[in-house]
């Protein structure tokens, strides 16, 4: 006999072997027990998820020699001929290739016919979303008298497309997707039964993968059973046929983001791509891991809950690294980008941005860490909450307004090399011509254009997502990110920023990219510069101005100590 897919030969035969639907199983077998078996009725629900066999489950139920009952007994003649297809009184029809009005009037005019071989005739139309809306208009009176000797079943894995006349004239059964451990224990079963030899981890994985449909389950562990070459179904065959990412590869792309490690992970993403591996699968995969994690660490004894890791010695090094908050906000940015990536020709670079963005969470988490357990870091704010204290009481000193340049030197020079190259000249020329009102205009239609930039192109939102405007004049527009890489990309799409940016402030203005890291030095020494010019203009008679410009000295040098947030002005 030829070979039969495992899902041909392991379809359910009785209600009982409907997994995961017993609210639809338990309703129809007591449905039948009290003779209360409706004309028609509506199956609907996910692909794979036992609509058509709970369909011929309920034809052999109604039509058993032992009728009532609540199981197909599947011995007698009438369940037999059922189940093998001889007998022509159980109709199944496929109504994506049989969608005509002619195709549904044939129907109209057997159904008068009484059944020859079962007390009940049984009309299964699989897929009835198909039919045309003539072919509904032809059933809908037939379906609301039929005779009493047919039942309709109607199955669909598209309800809102059947006219609501159809639907109010059904009982309707929702099929849900099955749960994913009740998916494994079948699998388990299966393969027992046939004496294959298997790892959890892998028919976990098979359940992880199916997304709630039995059949999809079936059709990948056969896949994987003719992969294997031992006989012995291991984790990295039902990888090799899911194309799923290796737990090792998820691991080091974690790894990198903890340590800021950007460009490796940015080339273990491109590795995994040239592996052949989907970007959406990689962020499927990604997000089960993490949840995995964040499972593990928030809770003890949940090893079974665990639908993607495999909690081996590599893993627990890993997870000792992670906090429940980054987990969190990174499980987060991955949602948003598998939401992102239904609407792009170019998922990879959405990719790309998601992990700068999970590095740039590790990075924040390392420096909150630091602010909180560093000695060195607690004496500096001491010292600096006296110095601000005593420009307070006595005035700006000497030594007091030399300190924030000796800090300025004492910064270390960023590193240039392969990195975005600042356009110093257009800064500091947009610096020179800035006005509040400018940027005043663009903060305020800020949010909104966001919003619509997002809906005409994503990844160019995508890139914007952690940018601040800065300043801006009649003609330019400084705009800071929390990346580097950000600056370099954002050139792609620049053109058409410009042109949306436009439409909401009412003028096109040009996009100076600028790192977040860069923007603070370049804008304390154009002040420095200004400030000096204007001490060298100063008249030797404006006294009462040069009080001003001293309080506003104070001012200043006190910013530059403690920060704008700690300063609180008031006017005496």
């Amino acid at each position: 006999m030829a070979y039969q897919a495992l899902y041909r030969v392991w379809r359910p035969q009785q209600f009982q072997d409907v997994v995961g639907q017993v609210h639809i199983t338990r309703t129809l077998q007591n449905a039948i027990e009290q003779s209360k078996v409706a004309h028609a009725y509506l199956f609907t629900g996910p692909r794979g998820t036992g609509k058509t066999s709970a369909a011929k489950i309920f034809a052999k139920a109604i039509n058993c020699e032992h009728s009532p009952v609540k199981e197909p007994c599947g011995e007698c003649d009438a369940c037999r001929g059922i189940q093998d297809g001889s007998i022509s009184d159980i109709i199944e029809i496929d109504a994506a290739s049989n969608n005509g009005v002619d195709d549904i009037r044939e129907i109209r005019d057997k159904v008068k016919y009484a059944p020859s071989s079962v007390s009940s005739k049984v009309y299964i139309i699989d897929e009835v979303h198909m039919l045309s809306t003539g072919a509904f208009n032809a059933l809908l009176k037939t379906l609301e008298e039929p005779p009493a000797h047919v039942i309709f079943i109607l199955a669909t894995t598209e309800p809102h497309k059947i006219p609501l006349t159809i639907i109010s004239r059904c009982q309707r059964f929702d099929f849900k997707r099955i749960p994913q451990q009740a998916i494994v224990d079948r699998l388990k079963l299966i393969l027992d039964d046939g004496g294959i030899q298997y790892d959890d981890h892998a028919v976990v994985h098979v359940g992880l993968t199916a997304e709630g449909g039995m059949r999809d389950a079936l059709s990948i562990l056969d896949q994987a059973i003719a992969y294997s070459e031992d006989g012995h179904i291991h984790m990295e065959d039902v990888l090799a046929v899911t194309g799923s990412i290796a737990q090792e590869q998820l691991l080091s792309m974690i790894d990198a983001l903890v340590n800021q490690d950007g460009k490796e992970a940015l080339s273990l993403l491109d590795q995994m791509m040239q592996e052949g591996k989907d970007p959406s699968r990689f962020v499927f995969d990604f997000i089960h891991f993490l949840r995995d994690l964040y499972m593990y660490n928030s809770a003890e004894g949940v090893e079974e809950a665990l639908v993607r890791a495999i909690p081996n010695e590599q893993f627990h090094q890993v997870r000792e690294l992670l906090t429940s908050d980054w987990l969190e906000e990174a499980i987060s940015i991955l949602n948003q980008t598998q939401q992102d990536m239904k609407w792009t020709s170019s998922p990879k670079i959405l990719v790309e941005v998601a992990l700068l963005n999970i590095q740039e969470i590790s990075h924040q988490s390392h420096n909150e860490q630091v602010q909180t357990t560093s000695p060195e870091l607690l004496q500096q704010i001491a010292t600096l909450e006296k110095e601000l204290k005593a420009l307070k009481e006595q005035g700006v000193s000497v030594n007091t307004t030399e300190q924030p340049k000796n800090e300025t030197n004492k910064r270390p020079a960023p590193s240039r090399q392969n990195k975005y190259k600042v356009p110093y000249e257009k800064v500091r020329q947009t610096l020179s011509e800035a006005t509040k009102e400018d940027i005043q205009a663009i903060k305020t239609n800020w949010a909104s254009f966001m919003d619509g930039l997002k809906k005409t192109s994503p990844p160019a939102h995508a890139k914007l997502v952690n940018s601040q405007p800065k300043a801006a004049s009649s003609q330019n527009l400084i705009l800071a990110f929390k990346f580097e890489i950000h600056c370099s990309l954002i050139q792609e799409n620049q053109e058409m920023v410009e042109t949306v940016l436009s439409d909401y402030i009412g003028k096109r203005i040009a996009i100076i990219p600028i790192p977040e890291e860069d923007w603070n030095p370049i804008r304390e020494d154009f002040l420095s510069q200004q400030s000096e010019q204007g001490e060298g203009d100063e008249d030797e008679e404006s006294h009462h101005q040069h009080t001003s410009s001293g309080e506003d000295h104070l001012i200043s040098e006190a910013q530059k100590l403690v920060g704008d947030d700690l300063i609180e002005i008031k006017d005496s």
